[in-house]
Formats: structure tokens, sequence, C-alpha cells
């Protein structure tokens, strides 16, 4: 068991480390005060980098590493903004992963290397107006007939809606209940009888384009079935590497909200000293990089026991749920300490508030975390509806 990163991935964080902080700042302010998402053209710059499907199979476009390298990128360049971030999530954690280790060979070599290579985003497009945390209730229906799909039906909640080039879309391709009746298709954003809700304004997530996504007798060729019905498993498992990017995006605004206000007692005088003097200021600072450094050990060890696969439901359900409920505590405590200037729109501490809120309610709410912990602890599902 080690606890250090090799040089090569030292390496890989300084690049990305250096390329962030030293490229992505302004562009970071631009896109949380304008709410658009990033510019093509530094997607494409992400892509000559490296830094799209960090983790996807070099014969695919990727650079063939593993989760952990990829995590320790969207680390860094989520200390900017989530903004800035979302496309290496989207691209390394996200839903293109269930298309690469689940769809057909045509459709996995169709779609994985244009993410990688900045020319397509991906989304996924999973809750509806009655389905979010009881996902298995949702009423999306695709039926095969011969060589199409046709799918009909409503999606919310999806980042990504209206800005990404395709959505993988959870719906329902049989007849039997709940989660047995359950796979994704592909939809590419030209289809026919495909369309968007207003754009959604959000607390936070801004830069992060969401709207719902409307399915009217949307059809697809059957090539774009990513898992049949029965697949929800499938789907999950990808979803289990999701989280820990949801985590990982905690991680990384805590981590830098402790940064900032760290300078910041350090700089900052009261009754003729610096804050970082005072007990009451060095107590808060230790409990914040408490709870940081906790988050990035359960981060890690979910993507290390992983490897290059997919993580358990138990060790990515640990470090969302705990990344979480720490980054609304330290960026919290970091306000409080930065006092009126946390406060402002001059600095990004408020920002970080708001973002981290948000990522306790994406991706399967705190409380489902929970839920899934002690149905791993104890080997059995619990039904929620009884």
């Amino acid at each position: 068991m080690d606890f250090q990163l090799t040089e090569d991935q030292r390496c890989l964080q300084d690049a990305a480390r250096a390329f962030a902080q030293g490229e992505l700042k302004d562009l970071a302010r631009e896109l949380e005060e304008e709410d658009k998402a990033l510019p093509a053209e530094m997607l494409k710059r992400y892509a000559e980098m490296g830094f799209l499907g960090i983790n996807v199979a070099e014969d695919l476009g990727g650079l063939g590493l593993g989760n952990l390298e990829a995590l320790i990128v969207l680390e860094e360049f989520a200390k900017v903004s989530p903004a800035v971030a979302f496309p290496i999530f989207e691209s390394s954690v996200g839903p293109v992963r269930a298309v690469e280790h689940f769809a057909n060979e045509s459709l996995v070599r169709r779609i994985v290397p244009r993410v990688c290579a900045g020319d397509m985003v991906v989304a996924v497009a999973m809750s509806e107006p009655e389905a979010g945390s009881a996902l298995t209730d949702l009423k999306t229906r695709a039926a095969i007939d011969g060589d199409t799909i046709r799918i009909d039906g409503q999606k919310r909640w999806c980042s990504g809606g209206s800005h990404a080039d395709a959505y993988v879309v959870y719906c329902r391709l049989s007849d039997d209940p709940g989660a047995r009746g359950i796979g994704a298709v592909l939809v590419e954003k030209d289809a026919n009888g495909l369309s968007f809700g207003a754009r959604e304004r959000l607390m936070g997530f801004r830069g992060v384009p969401s709207a719902d996504i409307f399915l009217d007798g949307v059809e697809i060729p059957a090539d774009n079935l990513i898992v049949p019905a029965g697949g929800f498993k499938q789907l999950m498992e990808a979803f289990d590497l999701e989280r820990c990017g949801n985590a990982t995006m905690c991680l990384a605004i805590a981590q830098s909200a402790l940064d900032e206000a760290l300078a910041y007692v350090q700089d900052r005088k009261q009754f003729g000293k610096a804050l970082v003097e005072f007990q009451a200021v060095q107590l808060k600072l230790a409990d914040m990089a408490l709870r940081v450094e906790a988050s990035r050990l359960l981060i890690w060890r979910a993507a290390q026991n992983a490897a290059d696969g997919l993580p358990s439901i138990l060790d990515s359900s640990l470090a969302k749920c705990f990344s979480n409920e720490m980054v609304r505590e330290v960026v919290g405590a970091a306000m409080q300490v930065m006092g009126a200037y946390g406060y402002s729109k001059e600095f990004d501490m408020e920002r970080r508030l708001r973002d981290g809120w948000g990522w306790g309610i994406a991706g399967g709410a705190i409380d489902i975390q929970k839920t899934n912990i002690a149905a791993a602890l104890a080997g059995r599902r619990f039904d929620q509806r009884r």
C-alpha cells in the first residue's frame, strides 16, 4: 500500500495545474458571469493537450491511463471552477464511459474517439419530472422495430441539455417492471423529434447548461442501443465512476476554498496581528484540512481499488457522500473566516458555496448514498416503496 503518487502521476498533476491556473482563471470568471459553456476552441485545446479521455483506451483516442490519473486532472481543473472542469468530467467519468464499456463496437468507434478529440460532447439524460431518486420509476419509452428505435418521453435536470452533441438516454425498453425494463440508448442532437425546454436557472453550476429534453417520436438507428432492457445494473456500475467524479468536484472546490482562506488569514490583520495568529482561526483551518484530506483518500481509494475498471458501489458511495457533506462544511468555514470578503462576488468563495451545495444533489442525493452504503454493508437492497 503506497500513499504517494508516482513520478508520472505528479508530472501529470503539475501539467494540469499549470494549464488550469495559468490559462483558465479569466475564462472561468467569464463563464460564471455570462452562464455560458466552455467555447469549442478551448475544448479542442483540452483535446490537443491530452486532457480529454485520460482513462480511455489509446486505440479510442484516450491516454490509456487509469481512473486515478483522470481524477487527479479533474481536481486541478475544478480548483479553478467546475465549469472549466466539466468537459474533463464528461470525457473521463461521464456517460461516454457507459458507451465505451457496454455499447457495440461500431457505436463505440463512432462516438468515443470524437469525444477524446474534442469534436463531440456527450451528456446523460436520466431524471424525469417524476423520477429522480426513484430512478426506476422513469417513464420514457423506447421500442425497437427492426433497424430503428423509437423514443417518447421527457427528461429533466440534464447537465448539458441543449448544449451537448449527444445524450445517453435512460429509458424503458420493455414492459418489465422496475429496473428489469430499463436500458439506455444514444440520441444525437440533430435527431428528428428531439427538442429542449428553456435554459434552467440554477443557484450554482453556472457555465454548465441544463434544460429539459423532449423526445417526441424520436427515431434512431438500432445500432445506437447501449444496453438493452435489464441493463440497469450495468448503467449503475458506470455511474459509480461518475460518483467519484462528483466527489472530486467537491474535493477541488473545498481544497481551493482552504487554499484561499489560508492565504487570506496570513495577510489580513485584526487587533494588530494576522488572523492566523488567533487560535480560533487555527482550529478552523485544521478542521478544514482534516476533512479535505479524508475526502481525497476516500476518492483515491475507490479509484485505485477499481484500477482502470469501474469502482464498487460501496467505495464510490462512501467517497461521494462524505465529499458532498465535506464541501458544504469546508466552504462555509472558509467563507466565515473571510467575513464580508468571502460573501462578496468580487471573490470566488460565494460561487464555491453555491456550486459545492449542488454536488450533494446531483448524481444521487446524499441520503441516497447513505442507503447505498447501508445496503452494501448488509449485502442486500432495501425496498424504499414499502
